[in-house]
């Protein structure tokens, strides 16, 4: 058998006697057998994984890039241990800036990130241009300790506001509301969207919940968004719906229609199948989402007077700034009328208890006389 050489491949005999033959640089393997040593097949599939190799490297990002300082910012361990939704919002992101990843970082500063804000704004909107700001935000940050950027340049860039006018999503439920899904549903979705209602937790985190995480009266478990740690004492209105959940098999508290663990795709697609049949019947209005139950239970909580520390603590939030983002519709006006109520009873009390002092100043008789 001759031999044959071929630039950046590996061409040897195993110790059984097997000839074998790989790409150096990306391991890709020849199957010999497919692609016989030496033949037209054999060469033409060395030239495919050039090809490929070639295409790969000109897309890779260049050093002392912004594609550069996106993609180290991806490989940490920061990165990789978001939830999953994030983690693909962040990927949408980059994939937006993918046009201008050749961009020096030496030339990145606060204008140019500002723009790149506006330009994304008009582009995809609000909410996912400041998405975007968050991202770059995120890649500066954890890049600036490996010296290949300066400064966090994306920190004093204003995020968009939400334009005037627009509702907001995942709106709370009226009780009106949550008490027409739950009639019309069927056993195995009223139990989940009970569960939701009576605890706040992410449709996501309800679904994965498992038998194992109730111990007696209460469900421990980790938020998967922000892997804050969350302990929920089961109410007498929860516990009742649970003793009603269709037995079955699987490992997770709830079940479909099979007996099996819900996915959070098909339980979001009965949804809104159910959803869209009682909006045709004008049973409901529209604009109810699985995530508004979560808004709705801390609205409930800021009505009735709890602190934005304690709704965060129950919904597994590590600041209360979200806990307020999440209850920003309560109706507050009865306790406020309340607090003022209070203010003026203390503000005539101490009017009352003053008394004018001797030494007060008297009007200026050129004043009256004027």
């Amino acid at each position: 058998m001759r031999q044959v050489r071929v630039k950046g491949f590996k061409i040897f005999s195993d110790r059984h006697g097997k000839m074998r033959c790989y790409h150096r640089k990306t391991g890709h393997k020849i199957d010999l057998q497919k692609a016989p040593l030496g033949s037209a097949e054999f060469f033409a599939e060395c030239e495919t994984i050039r090809a490929i190799t070639e295409a790969q490297k000109a897309k890779a990002p260049k050093a002392g890039t912004l594609g550069e300082l996106i993609k180290s910012y991806i490989d940490t361990e920061h990165f990789q241990n978001l939830a999953a939704a994030t983690r693909r919002d962040y990927r949408r992101c980059a994939d937006f800036l993918e046009p201008i990843k050749d961009t020096p970082v030496h030339v990145i500063d606060t204008p140019l990130v500002s723009g790149i804000h506006d330009k994304a704004a008009e582009k995809i909107g609000w909410r996912r241009a400041n998405m975007v700001r968050t991202l770059l935000s995120e890649v500066f940050r954890y890049n600036i300790p490996k010296g290949l950027i300066m400064s966090n340049y994306a920190k004093d860039v204003i995020p968009k506001r939400r334009p005037r006018g627009k509702t907001y999503a995942n709106r709370p439920w009226s009780i009106e509301e949550q008490e027409v899904v739950l009639s019309h549903a069927k056993p195995h979705v009223r139990v989940a969207l009970a569960l939701m209602m009576n605890t706040g937790l992410d449709p996501s985190d309800a679904l994965k919940l498992r038998k194992d995480q109730i111990d007696g009266n209460t469900i421990w478990g980790v938020r998967g968004k922000t892997g804050e740690e969350i302990a929920i004492p089961i109410s007498p209105t929860l516990q009742a719906a649970l003793n009603r959940i269709p037995e079955h098999e699987a490992e997770t508290v709830l079940g479909n229609s099979r007996g099996e663990a819900w996915t959070y795709n098909g339980f979001s697609t009965v949804w809104h199948r159910f959803k869209t049949a009682l909006e045709k019947e004008e049973l409901i209005a529209s604009g109810l989402t699985l995530k508004g139950l979560r808004h709705t239970v801390a609205t409930t909580l800021r009505e009735a007077g709890l602190d934005e520390r304690r709704i965060a603590d129950l919904l597994g939030q590590k600041t209360p700034s979200m806990a307020r983002h999440y209850s920003r519709s309560a109706n507050l006006a009865d306790k406020n009328r309340e607090t003022m109520a209070t203010l003026e009873k203390e503000i005539e009390r101490r009017t009352k208890t003053v008394k004018p002092s001797a030494k007060s100043v008297k009007p200026d008789q050129n004043e009256d006389k004027a």
